[in-house]
């Protein structure tokens, strides 16, 4: 690896949970912070029209190497004095296979800020998290995060082949292709190779100054997968993040055919239990994720031959994190009061894989109040490309309004029970989308089992914890 291996990687997690105030404050303390790649172009469009409180998008983008990109961005977003009170949030261009500019150019510029702010004032690495399942962002978002300097690339929830071979042409500013999956009208899927190339976005004689490669995680649950990366994967993996289910956000489906407890939840069984001395035998370094975030799991991770651990929901429940401290703070005393319920939902994620979400009245997890939402998709990161009949491309989301994915080809089936992660998401860190009756999109929040055990943490009288309080908790014990 590039970087020295850390005990302590802190978890890329949600829109936004995992920002760059939390990863710059884990790197600092000498452990890899890393931040949420995911809809970077959305976070950086809204915190611009919520008047870039702080001033740290515009001090970020002083540094961006393509000003005639930054101003676009500004131009179009940029509100001084904040959007007004009970109006929407201007629409980001949802990304589609036809590579257009502007949805390109916002994701450069989203993960370039994010990274760089991150970064700011210490010379320690820091990470950047990806999920594989939303794949048509890939390549514009991982170009913004190589050029402000992204030490380490993490991706799970899915197989992400090719990602190691894009890190190395896009170091070099090179055209890159990434394989799309398209769902055919037969059923079987078809790709197509989406392409980037970096000398779209050059200006004037820029001196194309090689950037540093990064160092590429994937998050896998079985040593099967990390096989199957190291065998066929277009360019070298320098370690692997092995995940359990019960780790927050998305989990890997049980091998095999999924059956359902008693309380509707995936079972999981010994086939689903990574197999430790295998990834012993790869000579990687390797981390432990899901119900490692505690001294005890630290220590068991290390006796088990492991770099150390991924540690997400204490980071979650931290000040920095950027959740909406009225929801931390819920989370936080229902934990300690031991009434904290977290529930694997094999339905609530339009991509079909197991979601954690927290019970957390008022939100999306209560059923009267999802089913009292009006289904819309107006961000659309889960939106699947699709073979029309015609033979053209269209998109279709299984949380989109029934009828039009059934128009478009999807089953009724598919729709039931699942949740507008995106919008959802978005709420979690105050950034709801205010809708045309005059409400705003609610929240649904994951966390991982580790929550019933926040108290280690923190007390009833402190709840506000910090990341340096999780740090020093799992190092000492």
């Amino acid at each position: 690896m590039n970087i020295e291996l850390p005990e302590i990687i802190q978890g890329g997690m949600g829109f936004g949970i995992s920002d760059w105030k939390l990863a710059r404050a884990v790197s600092q303390l000498g452990q890899l912070g890393v931040v949420s790649g995911t809809a970077l172009d959305v976070v950086v469009a809204r915190q611009l029209q919520n008047g870039d409180p702080g001033g740290h998008v515009l001090r970020a983008l002083e540094h961006f190497p393509f000003p005639s990109m930054a101003k676009r961005i500004l131009d179009r977003f940029f509100i001084p004095e904040g959007v007004p009170e009970g109006s929407p949030y201007r629409p980001v261009p949802m990304h589609n296979l036809e590579g257009k500019l502007e949805p390109q150019e916002l994701c450069i510029v989203g993960n370039f800020v994010e990274v760089f702010l991150a970064k700011e004032g210490h010379g320690h690495p820091v990470g950047i998290n990806y999920l594989e399942k939303i794949q048509i962002p890939h390549l514009p978002s991982l170009y913004g995060a190589l050029l402000a300097g992204a030490s380490v690339v993490i991706m799970g929830a899915g197989i992400p082949l090719a990602i190691p071979g894009i890190l190395d042409a896009l170091a070099q500013h090179q055209p890159v292709e990434y394989p799309i999956n398209i769902a055919g009208p037969d059923g079987r899927n078809e790709i197509h190779n989406l392409t980037f190339d970096p000398m779209n976005f050059m200006e004037g004689a820029m001196a194309l100054t090689p950037l540093n490669r990064p160092d590429f995680l994937p998050i896998v649950s079985s040593e099967v997968l990390a096989s199957i990366l190291l065998r066929k994967a277009s360019g070298s993996i320098e370690g692997f993040i092995v995940e359990g289910n019960v780790a927050g956000g998305h989990n890997a489906p049980p091998r095999g055919v999924m059956t359902l407890s008693a309380k509707d939840e995936p079972v999981y069984g010994p086939r689903d239990k990574a197999n430790l001395a295998v990834f012993r035998e790869f000579g990687r370094p390797f981390w432990l994720a899901g119900h490692y975030g505690s001294p005890e799991g630290l220590r068991c991770a290390l006796a088990e031959g492991a770099a150390g651990v991924q540690a997400g929901t204490a980071f979650a429940l931290c000040k920095e994190s950027g959740l909406l401290p009225e929801l931390r703070r819920k989370l936080v005393r229902e934990a300690l009061a031991g009434k904290a319920r977290i529930f694997t939902d094999p339905q609530a994620s339009p991509t079909g894989f197991p979601f954690k979400v927290a019970d957390l009245p008022g939100s999306l997890s209560e059923r009267t109040v999802y089913q009292q939402r009006r289904r819309i998709c107006d961000i659309g990161f889960l939106r699947q490309p699709y073979r029309r009949a015609d033979g053209k491309i269209g998109y279709r989301c299984p949380a989109e309004p029934v009828d039009a994915y059934v128009a478009k080809g999807g089953q009724e089936a598919e729709t039931v029970g699942r949740k507008c992660l995106c919008n959802a998401l978005a709420a979690n860190i105050g950034m709801p989308q205010r809708l045309p009756d005059g409400t705003y999109e609610k929240c649904l929040v994951t966390m991982g089992d580790d929550l019933v055990d926040i108290g280690r943490f923190c007390t009833p009288e402190n709840i506000d914890y910090s990341a340096a309080a999780v740090i020093r908790t799992l190092l000492d014990g």
